[in-house]
């Protein structure tokens, strides 16, 4: 059994563009708000018809009386896929930022050509409206401070976003050692008072807890010397408390 799979709208357009007839003027005869659509409307040309996005539409004066050659439309469909990438790029980044790479899959997901995927990157990119520096920058801030994630997490979590390795080397050096220290140590004191038992079990599953956060095996030592001190002046202070 063959399952058919509705096309793409620009797939429609494209094939409706097969039956309109080469080197004959084609005159608008008639223009609808296409259903359930606030923003496509329907080009009629006597017994052709096609359909486009209301940007495409006013950039090119499709309107009654209007004639244009097949070779027209056809560079209107590329425009309108275009705009359809344009437009499902912006209601992308509603949410949240997105990578360059995450917007490029998006793309591919609805089926947009990579030509015009690449058109589209290169807009939002002019835009500001993708921003891998800044995004890697921030990314790499509030995971540290509010999230409290080593660098070695923050590094893999960009890497699958699709950051450049020179990007991410950048944005990571914008954390200072102390900070990346501060983050690891309240985190690492938390797990460290949380667990029951000797100093060893609190070494040792604190120091896996770390480890498992993205932190360096020498920042999880360096936290581990500081809980331990931590831990000994504490029993010190106790010792030397006499209520008599």
């Amino acid at each position: 059994m063959v399952i058919q799979l509705n096309p793409e709208p620009e797939e429609q357009e494209a094939q409706a563009l097969a039956d309109f007839p080469e080197g004959e003027l084609l005159v608008i005869t008639k223009v609808e708000r296409q259903k359930k659509s606030d923003h496509r409307y329907i080009i009629h040309f006597g017994e052709y018809n096609m359909t486009v996005h209301e940007d495409v539409m006013i950039k090119y004066r499709m309107i009654s009386g209007s004639s244009f050659m097949k070779d027209d439309l056809e560079e209107i469909v590329v425009a309108d896929e275009r705009q359809r990438a344009y437009v499902e790029g912006l209601r992308y980044l509603e949410r949240k930022p997105r990578t360059a790479q995450e917007m490029a899959r998006r793309l591919r997901e609805k089926e947009i050509g990579e030509t015009i995927i690449a058109e589209v990157l290169q807009r939002l990119q002019q835009e500001r409206l993708i921003d891998d520096p800044l995004y890697a920058k921030q990314w790499a801030e509030q995971r540290i401070m509010n999230q409290r994630k080593g660098k070695l997490w923050i590094r893999q979590e960009l890497r699958e976003k699709g950051i450049d390795k020179s990007l991410i080397s950048e944005a990571l050096e914008n954390i200072s050692p102390e900070e990346e220290l501060e983050s690891a140590l309240q985190t690492g004191r938390k797990k460290w008072n949380m667990i029951r038992g000797d100093v060893n079990d609190k070494r040792r599953k604190t120091g896996a807890f770390l480890m498992r956060r993205g932190f360096s095996g020498d920042l999880v030592r360096q936290v581990m010397n500081i809980l331990r001190e931590e831990e000994d002046f504490a029993g010190e202070d106790e010792e030397f408390y006499d209520p008599d």
